[in-house]
């Protein structure tokens, strides 16, 4: 009967401590920030205009949110992006947004945050296998007669 009672009050403990870690996890103040950017971007696959943001970050469990808010005078604009990609940031980095070039224009690869210790990364969607089905599916057909 003791080994029984001792079972339940071990799995009790293990059940309320598993309970109380989520609730710490989101009790993290979320990276906050501010940007400018001159020209416009493609983030993931949102055209961000140009202009001043304020950013927020919230890591939750295996994903985070970005959350951008435009704050420049002229169009009001926010943009909210799922990350799955961080690393931990190098003491030596600097803050900076890294961009990636392509035909269709600038693309942000990577959000280097120092002063929060992390990385964002965002994926740069491939355009080149899409515009090959493209010319594929407009090729004239040959006739069989």
């Amino acid at each position: 009967m003791t080994t029984i009672r001792k079972f339940v009050y071990t799995m009790l403990l293990a059940l309320s401590t598993l309970s109380f870690e989520p609730a710490l996890a989101s009790a993290q103040e979320p990276a906050r920030g501010q940007f400018t950017l001159p020209h416009d971007v493609h983030w993931q696959n949102a055209l961000v205009p140009a202009g001043e943001y304020r950013f927020s970050y919230q890591a939750d469990g295996a994903m985070g949110m970005l959350t951008l808010s435009r704050v420049s005078s002229g169009r009001r604009a926010g943009f909210l992006f799922l990350v799955s990609n961080t690393d931990e940031a190098k003491p030596s980095d600097v803050s900076r947004l890294v961009l990636e070039s392509t035909r269709e224009g600038s693309y942000v690869t990577t959000m280097q945050l120092p002063e929060f210790g992390m990385t964002l990364h965002f994926p740069v969607p491939s355009h080149t296998t899409e515009k090959q089905i493209a010319k594929a599916g407009t090729a004239p057909l040959a006739s069989a007669q």
